[in-house]
């Protein structure tokens, strides 16, 4: 069995033996510039770890690894224009440092790539591989277009938006998982609890990368801080606020949610201090800690001796241990 540095050590070594340089330069460079940023590498590191932890072949998954985070960082991309995020782990987003037209046809080809890796390697389970991949796409696209409707939406409800972020982040990460268990022939039940676990650990990495946004340090967290208040995102932080705020407070936050201010940075501080006054970083961090805590019971379920999980316990925890 692999240990968790084994592991991505393994996926490091995949990207940096990957060169995705090709013709013509104006839509690869962007494509090797982005997948070059580097970053954690979690989803093609829980597809690897969840295929070793049913005693599957690690380097037959290698492909769809690569894959499943170049389609990620293709998401984020797209993202980053649609935002007009000006930095990406700490560095210039794709849009801006070439144009929007480059990044939107330099994100479809990483789409497209993303397939080209999956189908490298043949697998019995291919089918069902390509099937959980495909379904985890679409499902990612509907989640990014309830989180471009809640900008304009009066009526978000918490559920709604914990709807939204399963679809738009925690899908990923348990079609991974689900994926590197199928590359190791996994039972179904089994399958079924590793794909659960995964979406509750990935609300709650959601539910975290709010909380960074609001509160994280620019030069750990990679992204300018106070983005999703600047462009009225009604992220969980926003929308619990809104449940215990009192008449005054609830009126500032919805006007202030409804403008693009000239001086972005007073309308961050205000709405922080709000924050702050009812004690939201700690109850958002509450619910964090509880929806980690329903991703390992539903990892405990799962038919193997303990040691066969623990790689995936390390990585779900380091995932807990971010710093804000």
């Amino acid at each position: 069995m692999l240990s968790t540095k084994e592991i991505q050590n393994t996926v490091k070594q995949l990207f940096d033996s990957e060169n995705f340089i090709s013709d013509p330069a104006e839509l690869y460079e962007p494509i090797q510039y982005t997948l070059a940023l580097g970053g954690k590498r979690l989803r093609p590191t829980l597809l690897l770890a969840a295929c070793d932890m049913f005693g599957g072949d690690v380097g037959k998954a290698s492909a769809a690894a690569v894959g499943i985070e170049v389609f990620h960082n293709f998401t984020l991309l797209h993202d980053d224009l649609m935002d007009k995020s000006p930095l990406r782990r700490g560095k210039e987003t794709v849009y801006r440092r070439w144009n929007e037209n480059i990044a939107i046809l330099s994100g479809d080809t990483m789409f497209a790539l993303a397939y080209r890796y999956f189908l490298r390697q043949w697998h019995p389970n291919m089918e069902a591989i390509l099937k959980t991949f495909t379904e985890t796409a679409i499902g990612v696209c509907d989640g990014q277009q309830y989180d471009m409707n809640f900008e304009t939406q009066a009526d978000v409800s918490i559920a709604d938006y914990m709807k939204m972020i399963e679809l738009k982040t925690a899908i990923l990460l348990a079609g991974a998982m689900k994926i590197g268990a199928l590359y190791a022939n996994a039972p179904e039940k089994d399958i079924e609890l590793l794909y659960n676990a995964g979406i509750s650990m990935g609300l709650a990495f959601q539910l975290q990368d709010d909380l960074l946004d609001a509160y994280g340090d620019v030069s750990v967290f990679g992204k300018q801080t106070g983005t999703d208040i600047k462009d009225n995102k009604k992220t969980y932080l926003y929308l619990s606020a809104l449940k215990e705020a009192d008449k005054s407070q609830k009126e500032t936050l919805q006007r202030l949610f409804k403008t693009t201010p000239e001086n972005p940075d007073e309308k961050i501080r205000t709405v922080i201090g709000i924050y702050d006054s009812l004690n939201i970083k700690a109850l958002v961090e509450k619910d964090i800690e509880t929806y980690f805590e329903q991703s390992l019971r539903y990892l405990d379920g799962i038919n193997l001796g303990n040691d066969r999980k623990e790689t995936m316990k390390q990585i779900i925890n380091q995932l807990l241990g971010r710093k804000i």
